[in-house]
């Protein structure tokens, strides 16, 4: 028998998961919410494993669910840290240019930037000596409304909020899911739980927890380690903010970057290697079944035949500090080998097509009584308090609700599957 009854059931308590629990408090507080998390806490995985940037939206297709949601949820979430008195600081970064190859990019950057509403300038090379004295570059853009922010820090204050109003369950991982009366039962770990409707936020294991629950998936999570390193006290100096490279245009990946931390230090990073589990945080990390599923699956097969340089220059670069070293020093040429100590690594959720695309937008399905999050990585924590107001709406449209959110507008992927 269920030992949980609620309207709604949120599978995965990062932080996309606790602001969509938020977000159904607001706008229907009567509703009993019950949030499963397979950890013993909060923040377990890609939320409290990514540098706590907070993203300005410069980087995303104008349009796109990914834009408007970083865009307006940048705001929210600042907005949110300074209610609940969460340490964050919006102290703007620099994209660098380090020869006139990179020019062509950044100012296609800059365009996007301004077509977002992103504050954001083209400096020359002696405005950005002026912001970062100690990078290299020719020309860079300076966006102000680039932030740093401890998101897990974000979480324990969604998830207080939570426990007033609702129930979060531990150690609950998700084992099936079943159609039920009136709803599904979802069997955890912790027990059963009867609920109306239920949200898949489970990030890592997103598409697997839809299949649990019926849906088709039509893209696979393929799971990309990104790995750090910390910069020692003395080396921390050759940074104010945040430093990072124009990014390559067919790779969804931002680049090896520096950034200032909010609990102090600074942190360089990350690269994009294949992940050998789905929370396979060092490279002796290995899951049969994870691997398996990724090595069999046709889209992955794809994208690493189109891809195969860039996948060896990342693995190589994972292998050889050195190699990740110089990377570091195309941005700031005073770095050494000495000053860089191994940091945690974070894996990165990327939905992947069965054609080899790795898939840019967020996005969303929903289709009778559940829900699911399909597709959030990076900017997915800047964006949350948005997102989850997409989620919430998806979830009106199960409901037959007229209940509906002013921003974002357009909903982009948000589909019925």
């Amino acid at each position: 028998m269920p030992i949980e009854t609620s309207d709604v059931a949120i599978v995965g308590a990062g932080i996309v998961g606790l602001a969509t629990a938020d977000a159904i408090a607001r706008r229907h507080p009567g509703f009993r919410v019950v949030v499963l998390e397979k950890e013993d806490r909060v923040a377990a995985h890609q939320t409290g494993r990514n540098s706590g940037v907070i993203h300005s939206g410069i980087y995303y297709k104008p349009g796109s669910l990914k834009a408007r949601c970083c865009i307006d949820g940048r705001r929210r979430l600042i907005a949110l840290c300074e209610e609940e008195g969460i340490a964050h600081d919006v102290c703007g970064k620099v994209i660098v240019a380090v020869d006139d190859r990179e020019r062509p990019m950044l100012e296609a950057i800059f365009r996007r930037g301004q077509a977002n509403g992103v504050r954001c300038a083209l400096i020359d090379r002696a405005r950005l000596r002026e912001l970062e004295p100690h990078a290299a570059g020719i020309a860079a853009i300076h966006v102000e409304d680039a932030g740093i922010v401890s998101y897990a820090d974000v979480c324990e204050k969604l998830a207080a909020r939570l426990r007033r109003r609702g129930r979060l369950l531990t150690g609950a991982r998700v084992r099936a899911i079943h159609k039920d009366t009136g709803g599904r039962v979802v069997e955890t770990d912790a027990g059963a739980v009867h609920a109306r409707y239920v949200i898949n936020c489970a990030g890592l294991h997103a598409d697997r927890v839809a299949a649990q629950g019926g849906a088709p998936r039509p893209a696979q999570i393929v799971p990309f380690r990104g790995e750090y390193y910390a910069l020692s006290p003395s080396a921390a100096r050759l940074c104010k903010n945040l430093i990072y490279p124009v990014p390559d245009p067919s790779f969804p990946f931002l680049g090896v970057h520096f950034t200032r931390m909010i609990e102090g230090g600074v942190e360089c990073g990350p690269n994009a290697v294949l992940a050998f589990a789905r929370e396979g945080y060092r490279f002796r990390d290995v899951d049969a079944a994870d691997l398996l599923d990724t090595l069999l699956y046709p889209g992955f097969l794809r994208l690493a035949a189109r891809h195969a340089r860039t996948g060896v220059r990342e693995m190589w670069r994972s292998l050889s500090k050195a190699a990740f070293v110089r990377t570091l020093q195309r941005l700031v040429p005073e770095i050494d080998a000495a000053d860089l100590t191994p940091a945690p690594a974070g894996v990165r959720a990327q939905a992947v097509g069965r054609d080899g695309s790795m898939i840019d937008d967020f996005v969303i399905r929903f289709e009778d009584r559940v829900v699911d999050v399909c597709n959030a990585p990076s900017p997915a924590a800047t964006a949350s308090l948005a997102v989850a107001d997409a989620v919430v709406d998806a979830l009106d449209r199960l409901l037959g609700s007229t209940v509906r959110h002013a921003a974002p507008e357009a909903r982009g992927p948000t589909s019925r599957s």
